[in-house]
């Protein structure tokens, strides 16, 4: 008797101040990408640990791209009362000023692979350098050159200036500007490529069209590096085209480890690392701890060169995936 009129007392209450009043209300934080290879994903996978250790209600997004879709995410979590977004813009062009938008609609942001100007709102941007990155790769290929090939190459670039131009420029910039002081090296292409299929048909375009003149390939980001490395391989051209290229997963070391010996050389960076940072600024901000080190400023996080000559460094880092992969 005593457990029906227990039952009959809760189920009033419940009616009179709302089910809700019996559960613990997290906060509400979303974490949004762009696309979905494996750079992404472990981007979201670092937001999501950092959310999640902290408490928070994690809920993922993925604009693929898509800029309207970008600008419909952002409206619905202003409107569904979400304390903050951790997120990679699509653009710097395009996509601060609805990002700006949400943060003046009371929304902490956090922002990841990019390095914001004028951004006095954000708890904090945390990316790679990517001039940085292109210079690192790009000093691996200077000596490739000046070792194997005798100083002199024909160069075809694929990358992704009209999805990212700033992020994709500052890569190739980097990477080319270690091989200005080699008067026998000429860029003979330069296209868009950035989705692995896309870069095998482009790549292989590119192979046919310039034939024996072509020596080496660089990627601005992981599909066009394997999809340049596949390429290579379909075309027959394994022993006379290489490829140096750009993000780490397994299938980038898989091709580093290949016995075709078309990719040397790609420059990792730490997604993780960079979504882990990101969302735990935001928490603090959401939380109103100080976070005056990093408002409204970009925080570096280095990459790691991966090279066919390093063997140990590549199992180093495919050990440091799986870990944070689990």
């Amino acid at each position: 008797m005593k457990k029906i009129v227990s039952t009959l007392l809760v189920a009033s209450v419940m009616l009179t101040l709302g089910a809700g009043a019996f559960a613990q209300t997290k906060p509400k934080v979303a974490g949004v990408v762009f696309q979905e290879d494996q750079f992404m994903k472990l981007l979201q996978l670092g937001y999501k640990d950092a959310a999640v250790k902290a408490g928070f209600d994690f809920n993922p997004g993925n604009t693929n791209g898509d800029a309207a879709k970008e600008a419909e995410f952002l409206n619905t979590y202003v409107t569904q009362g979400y304390k903050g977004v951790a997120i990679a813009p699509i653009s710097e062009a395009g996509s601060m000023k609805v990002i700006a938008d949400a943060a003046a609609k009371g929304v902490q942001i956090g922002i990841s692979n990019m390095s914001p100007a004028n951004a006095p709102y954000i708890t904090g941007a945390y990316n790679s350098d990517n001039y940085d990155l292109g210079k690192t790769v790009g000093l691996a290929a200077s000596k490739y050159i000046k070792d194997k090939l005798n100083g002199k190459a024909k160069i075809a670039i694929l990358q992704f200036k009209s999805l990212l131009p700033e992020q994709s420029s500052a890569r190739s910039s980097g990477f080319l500007d270690q091989l200005k002081s080699m008067p026998g090296v000429e860029v003979v292409a330069d296209q868009d490529a950035w989705m692995q299929d896309k870069a095998i048909t482009v790549g292989g375009d590119i192979i046919t069209s310039k034939g024996d003149a072509l020596n080496v390939i660089f990627a601005a980001n992981e599909g066009g590096t394997i999809g340049a490395a596949m390429a290579v391989k379909n075309a027959g051209k394994a022993g006379k085209i290489v490829v140096f290229g750009f993000d780490g997963s397994d299938q980038i070391v898989s091709l580093l480890k290949d016995s075709s010996n078309i990719l040397q050389a790609a420059i990792a960076q730490d997604p993780y690392a960079i979504g882990q940072k990101t969302m735990e600024t935001l928490v603090k901000g959401i939380k109103g701890e100080d976070i005056s080190a990093t408002k409204g400023k970009s925080v570096v996080v280095p990459g790691i060169l991966l090279d066919r000559s390093n063997p140990k460094g590549l199992e180093t880092f495919v050990a440091d995936l799986k870990s944070k992969s689990k």
